[in-house]
């Protein structure tokens, strides 16, 4: 591969990345601005909802902030990455795009929730400290902690593949958009 092409490919995706990162970071802000205020609304984070059948575990207040917060997040993200990162709010379908994007979003939800209950579970050897975490005040809530190590665990995963299968197809049909390590596949199917 020509070192220009190199250059160019990793150009575009460093532009890109900080792109999908500056979303990422309003989306950090609506994410814990969300979950701030329907913890403030609802019961104590802790509590538990309702038992998971066939277990001992429960479904905590938690579970739902972090998921109330994630939804509205998603769809924040969504929205700036189809209309400024990706470009691709012209060329595409909202409902085709967003069904992907959502996907994505729910399984790094289901991953951040996992990594969540182990860092709020107190006998979790991943649980953050309650000496220091004591739930006082929003700066020593476990919860709002443990809620920013999700989203910087799950964040570099849903860029890979939101970048290779949400809004990768609109790019493939626009030249204007498509990544520049593939831009020889349509200068070939361009020529006579």
């Amino acid at each position: 591969m020509p070192a220009s092409r190199l250059v160019a490919r990793h150009r575009h995706n460093v532009v890109l990345l900080a792109r999908f990162g500056a979303v990422g970071l309003s989306g950090v802000l609506v994410n814990l601005v969300t979950l701030i205020v329907v913890k403030r609304l609802g019961p104590g984070f802790d509590e538990a909802v309702i038992g998971l059948p066939l277990s001992d575990l429960n479904l905590r207040w938690y579970h739902v902030y972090s998921t109330t917060a994630f939804f509205v997040a998603n769809l924040w993200n969504f929205q700036l990455n189809r209309s400024w990162t990706f470009r691709s709010a012209g060329h595409a379908r909202w409902w085709k795009e967003y069904w992907p994007f959502l996907a994505v979003g729910l399984a790094g939800q289901v991953i951040g929730l996992t990594l969540l209950t182990a860092l709020l579970h107190p006998d979790s050897a991943l649980s953050l400290p309650t000496s220091v975490l004591d739930d006082t005040s929003g700066l020593r809530t476990r919860l709002y902690w443990g809620q920013l190590v999700v989203i910087a665990v799950v964040t570099p995963l849903s860029f890979v593949i939101n970048k290779l299968w949400t809004f990768a197809a609109v790019r493939t049909d626009h030249a204007e958009l498509v990544d520049p390590i593939n831009v020889h596949l349509l200068v070939e199917d361009e020529e006579p």
